[in-house]
C-alpha cells in the first residue's frame, strides 16, 4: 500500500464494497447473507506498528483469517479508510455509524466479541458519508480520510 499511514495507535473505519450478494461463513459466528453494497467496519489499532500495520494488513487481505472482518475482506475490497490517531473510540464510532441514514447491521456480534455493542459492521446501499459521520461523534477530533484505487 502506497499510503503514508501513521504508526501511532488509533481508531479507524474500513469502507468495503461488495459487488454482489454473497452468503459467507464468518468463523464461529456462522453463515450470513451479505447484500451487495458498502460496509463500514470500525476498529482500533493499539498493537505494534499502530494504524499503519493494522490497516496495511486489512487492505492487503490474505488467506489468514484472524478477525471477523477477514472473512468479508476476502470478497470485498477496501475502498476507503477513515482514521484518527491516538483515540480509543472504536465503540463510539460504531454507535455513530449506527445513527447514519440507511445503516443496517447485517451480522449480530460481528467484530464486537470484546465489547457490548450489537455489531461493528454496518451495511449501506451507497458509500457512507464522512461529512455525515463527523457530527455524530461526541469528540470528532482530526479524522483523516484515504480513498483507495
Amino acid at each position: 500500500m502506497a499510503l503514508d499511514l501513521p504508526r501511532s495507535p488509533g481508531t479507524y473505519v474500513l469502507i468495503l464494497h461488495l459487488d454482489q450478494d454473497r452468503d459467507i461463513q464468518v468463523g464461529r459466528l456462522g453463515a450470513f447473507h451479505f447484500p451487495a453494497g458498502f460496509y463500514a467496519y470500525p476498529g482500533s489499532a493499539y498493537g505494534p506498528g499502530g494504524l499503519r500495520a493494522r490497516l496495511t494488513r486489512h487492505v492487503a487481505g490474505g488467506k489468514h483469517r484472524h478477525w471477523h472482518i477477514d472473512y468479508l475482506r476476502q470478497v470485498a475490497p477496501v475502498t476507503a479508510l477513515w482514521l484518527a490517531e491516538d483515540q480509543r473510540q472504536e465503540c463510539a464510532w460504531a454507535q455513530a455509524l449506527a445513527r447514519l441514514p440507511l445503516a443496517h447491521q447485517p451480522v449480530p456480534g460481528f467484530g464486537a466479541s470484546d465489547c457490548r455493542c450489537p455489531s461493528h459492521l454496518f451495511h449501506f446501499p451507497q458509500p457512507p458519508s464522512l461529512a455525515r459521520f463527523r457530527p455524530e461523534l461526541d469528540a470528532p477530533g482530526a479524522i483523516q480520510a484515504f480513498i483507495l484505487p
